[in-house]
């Protein structure tokens, strides 16, 4: 495949999210294909464009790329997001990693009934406030850059301000004791690529809503309820 990469899943945030964010703020415009039907997903099985039977998928480069770890490496890296060396390159994987622990957390909360998700809400912002924001607050302090790693922008910071924001949705002020994170949030929100990228009209994912849990119930054959924390 040449030309702008394309993405396959959901009209919707999950896990291609982040993709969108890291080809967002890299400057790479990209296509995308919803899977709206189960027909859909099949047709995808049986061409055998999914490895692990899964999406996200998306193809760049020739390639039908699964795994949304695999997919962002290799984006961060091919467009100068992944640090200038190997101890750069721990850093940011460490960081965002523990992001990631964070985001699982959000990630499942469209899919929890209405009384298991205000048990998750303030799960989620007691997570952020005492164990993940405090570690991003110092690691920004004592580095004193910009930047998480190194002296640009990296996977690491797309990630964290994507987080920032998603726990902002659970609890508005919820960087009130944290002064590095409201700086950084305020820096790399005004990078062009992604100011443009948080401008409506972008292709950016709005909080998923309940025609978007119907779909991917329907679509994966998800018929089961997922528990709080």
């Amino acid at each position: 495949m040449s030309g702008k990469p394309k993405l396959y899943y959901f009209d919707g945030r999950g896990k291609m999210e982040s993709i969108r964010w890291l080809l967002a703020a890299a400057g790479v415009e990209f296509e995308e294909e919803f899977l709206e039907t189960r027909e859909q997903y099949e047709k995808l099985l049986q061409g055998g464009s999914l490895l692990f039977q899964q999406v996200p998928m998306v193809e760049i480069d020739g390639m039908k790329m699964v795994q949304t770890r695999a997919i962002a490496n290799y984006i961060a890296t091919k467009y100068n997001l992944y640090g200038k060396d190997l101890r750069e390159r721990a850093l940011i994987d460490m960081y965002v990693g523990g992001t990631d622990d964070l985001m699982g957390f959000i990630m499942m909360f469209p899919f929890l009934s209405a009384e298991d998700k205000e048990k998750q809400r303030a799960f989620i912002v007691q997570k952020a406030t005492s164990r993940y924001f405090p570690a991003y607050e110092k690691v920004l302090k004592d580095h004193g850059q910009d930047f998480l790693v190194g002296n640009s922008l990296s996977w690491a910071d797309v990630h964290l301000l994507e987080a920032i924001l998603m726990v902002e949705e659970k609890k508005s002020d919820v960087l009130s004791g944290f002064p590095q994170l409201q700086a950084f949030k305020a820096r790399i929100s005004s990078i062009p690529t992604i100011k443009k990228f948080l401008e409506p009209g972008s292709q950016r994912k709005p909080v998923p809503d309940d025609k978007y849990v119907e779909t991917v119930r329907r679509v994966l054959r998800m018929y089961y309820d997922l528990k709080a924390n």
